[in-house]
């Protein structure tokens, strides 16, 4: 297993065991991260949104991690996570794939990609099948995704 295959190993490991504090220790301070629901967060914002993820999963959260792949520079993962959307009380079924870039020995980037689609559908119900696909419709889930944030970071105080 290389250098950076053991810190992804132990970043899903953390993740799994809704150890945010852990996760973010292998994020590099000027962490980037991007996915389809928050769209590109930078340095604390993305640490934030991990720990905001756990807390509110309340223990509800399944993760599963595999291929896990790195080099110097690069690396992938596949991981999929299983928990009910607090929103609507539905349970979400989310196959994403990542991929990170490594600087110093930490994530510098980090882009989760998924079926925004279908985890609206899972999520959302018929709202989310008959409008997840539109341009729109992401991008209110996306300004809702970011004002959740927004409210978590001003409720604990983080920057």
């Amino acid at each position: 297993m290389t250098a950076n295959e053991k810190i992804l190993t132990k970043f899903y490991t953390a993740f799994a065991n809704a150890d945010a504090a852990t996760m973010c220790q292998c994020y590099h301070p000027d962490i980037q991260f991007r996915d389809p629901v928050f769209g590109l967060l930078k340095g604390n914002d993305v640490c934030q949104m991990w720990k905001m993820l756990i807390e509110s999963s309340k223990g509800n959260i399944k993760i599963e991690f595999s291929d896990v792949k790195a080099n110097e520079y690069t690396g992938a993962a596949q991981w999929i996570a299983t928990y009910t959307f607090s929103k609507t009380n539905r349970k979400v079924v989310n196959i994403i794939q990542a991929q990170f870039q490594f600087k110093e020995g930490f994530i510098i980037k980090h882009s989760d990609y998924f079926d925004i689609w279908k985890w609206s559908k899972q999520a959302l119900g018929t709202n989310g099948y008959l409008l997840g696909w539109t341009g729109f419709f992401q991008n209110k889930i996306h300004q809702q995704a970011l004002l959740s944030l927004k409210k978590y970071k001003k409720t604990n105080h983080a920057n």
